[in-house]
């Protein structure tokens, strides 16, 4: 008996790392296959809007971080539809990347696969900060794919230390 599931709407969180990109490189191979949809997503964490001493940031401020990563994510649209995929949505979301990522978002746009890159982060930061993967990977609703090779599923990602 053989079973086959087919994925509709795919989500990939992209935050400019060479993980996030690499999840991105498959994702789009696996949309291709699947005939899905593809959202790029990037999650401007609030907390970066707090300045020094607990005063926030101009508005002028958010808007070009906003900025930047919208041209970003056009960017990344571009190159995958270069490679043959029309169906992809851009999102910028502000809030905590953990519970966006894992809850409203896929709540939101009927998600049935994340595909996420492996933290880069070492044990202390993990045990600090804890992981988005790893978040993500326990609470989101749907089927979530951890990237950790290249498009051969064969080269692991060298991660920075």
């Amino acid at each position: 008996m053989t079973i086959s599931y087919e994925y509709h709407n795919i989500l990939v969180p992209v935050d400019g790392s060479k993980e996030s990109e690499l999840a991105l490189n498959k994702a789009v191979v696996v949309a291709q296959q699947n005939h899905a949809h593809l959202d790029l997503l990037n999650v401007l964490d609030t907390k970066q809007f707090v300045g020094s001493y607990g005063g926030i940031i101009s508005g002028n401020a958010v808007y070009q971080i906003t900025q930047e990563s919208q041209k970003y994510l056009e960017n990344l649209k571009i190159d995958a539809q270069k490679r043959g995929l029309a169906d992809i949505a851009i999102h910028v979301r502000f809030g905590n990347p953990k519970t966006v990522i894992a809850e409203d978002f896929p709540n939101d746009h009927h998600t049935d696969l994340i595909m996420i890159g492996s933290t880069g982060l070492n044990a202390v930061e993990r045990f600090m900060v804890g992981s988005v993967t790893a978040y993500v990977n326990r609470t989101a609703p749907c089927d979530v794919m951890i990237v950790k090779t290249e498009l051969d599923n064969k080269t692991m990602l060298k991660h920075r230390r």
